[in-house]
């Protein structure tokens, strides 16, 4: 008797364990909507993600592979723990001003038994907009460090899920590049996929994955392996397999995935910055974002009556007291003559053995240029290559202080593994002691760090119009994948505000007063589609000062109190509106294809408005930087109907009375 009494106790326990291994641990977002469900398959981890009852993301697997163990197979889910809470926060800079949202959390411990067990927690957080994870390593007995050569994690869609994303052929990259839209099934295997990318599934849900808090840690991609999308992270310099090196306790930063059947849901989504950690600047008062100029893109056009051009006070007098004219925060001091304002003896802006930020090139003073913009109400900041600064970073912060420099682009970094995250964080902590911010080119998309580093304005992450100096010139099709697939991550960098649009039988690259395909509208309609918290205003004053639409550029804000999407079709058309204030901008950008379109304006209050409206003229194909501006009275049960040309555009500010 007592040993069938043990038998059964046995049997017993192995039924309990095999099906509590199989059984789902689900996670629903507060509205119900989204759900994620977690089991154990033969002691491997699995999820799966569906959509108000539709199954968007099938079951995939969750591994980790360190150097001393394979975090894939032989695990075991301890007790796991639910709770709810709420993000409330303030953003400085962001295109949402004041944040509070309801989230559900589940954290599931995991147990790998071995001759040292160890238990790392996979975190999960749900949104109505989203849901997120992550991995949380814990400190050992023994086991007070890692050393990780990948993180699998799979995102099993359908093959006929339409995927929206850039390819990238290697890890070194300015994340510059064409978007490409195919099904799942005809994406190459192995072939990195940028982030953020954005899937369709053929029900049209859409799932937007990026990540959120890259601190410490390598940049993740995506690629198709054996038919399934799964993450790969950046590589440590040097080598292929190593990806992160930590100090126990750590964490991964979060695999974000924004979900909903309305696209205009992704790109008002804070699940971003939700996700990224509270704010570790304690002074905020010094932080002033705002519309820059940028000469080097225009070739600093100067008049001719100016006397000397050059890397000197004159020029940049001629910028600043542009910038004063017309309420433009910033003047960029960059470059003159191919040559940067700073000692170099490299060649084509790469530093030489003794280039040197601290020490501007002969007959710039830049104290003087501080303080004379300083004089009539404008900031100055710099453009400075990144190896030039790091290697004497703590000098050249307290000499760009000293100045007076309020702020600075920081170019060619090209890298996204743990080293240079680890340094660009670095760069953002000690710009802040010294009030300093940092606008990102030549990086790797944003993830939040606007939360955490309010002085981090910007980041570049895409092509933009620069290559229009160069190139074949970029077009509104390339503008019309933004909203839907970079800007998902946060702020985009672009060189804005070409005031030289030509019919695209005309366009030619030209290395100064570049040429500009789509329209004007399609330009100013730019400043408010991008979130982006320093717009630049690339062009010479003499070619804005008395132009049609220039008024618009002047008055539109970088930071915003509120988001909306009130219309759009992915790769077609999308209308944005942005709330500063008292006052609502929209941008409206199109493709390639002229059509007419209905903005509802229910987001608006219940109040009277005075809408300026700039749209296309009728004669844009054939002058493109014409345009119609008209005064219209508005409230919200309006709607306004818009004509959209080929490559076009609209711009409103509506003022309330």
């Amino acid at each position: 008797m007592k040993k069938i009494l043990a038998l059964s106790l046995i049997l017993f326990s192995i039924f309990f364990n095999q099906s509590f291994a199989q059984k789902f641990l689900r996670l629903s977002s507060p509205d119900g909507n989204i759900v994620f469900a977690f089991r154990l398959v033969n002691h491997a981890a699995f999820y799966e993600v569906s959509y108000k009852g539709k199954p968007i993301i099938g079951k995939s697997p969750l591994s980790l592979r360190f150097e001393d163990m394979d975090f894939a197979i032989g695990l075991k889910t301890l007790k796991p723990v639910y709770r709810e809470g709420n993000e409330q926060y303030e953003l400085v800079v962001g295109k949402t001003k004041k944040v509070n949202e309801h989230y559900k959390e589940l954290l599931i411990p995991l147990l790998k038994k071995g001759d040292e067990d160890w238990i790392v927690y996979l975190a999960i957080r749900a949104f109505n907009d989203g849901l997120a994870f992550r991995y949380e390593f814990q400190d050992g007995r023994d086991k007070h460090s890692f050393v990780l050569l990948d993180e699998h994690n799979g995102f099993n869609f359908s093959p006929n899920t339409v995927v929206r994303t850039l390819f990238l052929p290697n890890y070194i990259s300015s994340h510059e590049g064409d978007y490409h839209t195919l099904p799942v099934s005809q994406v190459k295997e192995d072939t990195l996929m940028d982030l953020p990318t954005l899937f369709e599934t053929p029900e049209h849900i859409f799932v937007g994955i990026t990540e959120s808090g890259l601190l410490d840690y390598a940049a993740t991609y995506l690629i198709k392996e054996n038919g399934m999308i799964r993450s790969v992270l950046s590589p440590l310099p040097g080598q292929s397999e190593i990806k992160v090196k930590a100090m126990l306790p750590h964490h991964s930063p979060w695999r974000v995935m924004l979900i909903s059947d309305r696209i205009g849901a992704l790109i008002e989504s804070n699940l971003v910055t939700n996700l990224a950690e509270s704010c570790r600047v304690k002074d905020l008062s010094w932080i002033r974002p705002g519309k820059t100029t940028f000469p080097w893109w225009n070739g600093n056009v100067v008049p001719d009556t100016l006397n000397a051009p050059g890397n000197n006070f004159v020029t940049n007098k001629y910028y600043i007291d542009f910038c004063a004219r017309n309420h433009i925060q910033y003047h960029s001091v960059v470059e003159y003559g191919l040559h940067e304002w700073y000692t170099n003896d490299g060649a084509g802006f790469v530093p030489g053995p003794h280039a040197d930020v601290t020490k501007p090139v002969p007959g710039l003073d830049m104290k003087e240029i501080c303080d004379y913009a300083k004089s009539v109400g404008v900031g100055i900041r710099v453009w400075v290559y990144w190896t030039a600064l790091y290697k004497n970073i703590d000098a050249a912060f307290d000499q760009f202080q000293k100045w007076g420099i309020e702020g600075m682009m920081v170019d060619f970094l090209d890298r996204d593994d743990q080293e240079m995250v680890n340094i660009q964080t670095e760069m953002l902590e000690k710009a802040a002691a010294h009030h300093l911010h940092i606008q990102f080119h030549g990086a790797y998309r944003p993830t939040g760090l606007n939360r955490t580093y309010p002085n981090e304005f910007t980041r570049e992450g895409t092509r933009n119009y620069e290559v229009n100096k160069w190139g074949s010139g970029l077009t509104a099709d390339h503008d019309i994948y933004m909203p839907f697939t970079r800007m998902l991550a946060g702020s985009t960098d672009y060189h804005l505000g070409g005031f030289r649009a030509v019919p695209d039988s005309l366009y030619i690259a030209q290395y100064t007063r570049p040429l500009m395909l789509g329209t004007r509208c399609h330009m100013l309609a730019m400043y408010v589609v991008l979130e982006n918290y320093l717009g630049m205003v690339c062009d010479y004053p003499a070619a804005y000062e008395g132009q049609p639409g220039f008024e618009f550029i002047k008055e539109v804000p970088t930071v915003w109190d509120e988001t909306k999407v009130p219309t759009a079709v992915v790769e077609k058309y999308i209308a944005i509106a942005r709330k500063h204030q008292d006052d609502w901008y929209i941008g409206v950008i199109n493709n390639h294809e002229s059509r007419q379109i209905k903005i509802p304006l229910d987001f608006l209050d219940n109040a009277d408005y005075e809408a300026e409206i700039y749209t296309d003229a009728p004669d844009v194909s054939r002058y493109p930087n014409h345009l119609v501006k008209e005064i219209k009275q508005l409230k919200k049960s309006d709607q306004i109907s818009i004509f959209l040309a080929k490559g076009g555009g609209a711009a409103i500010k509506l003022h309330k009375k």
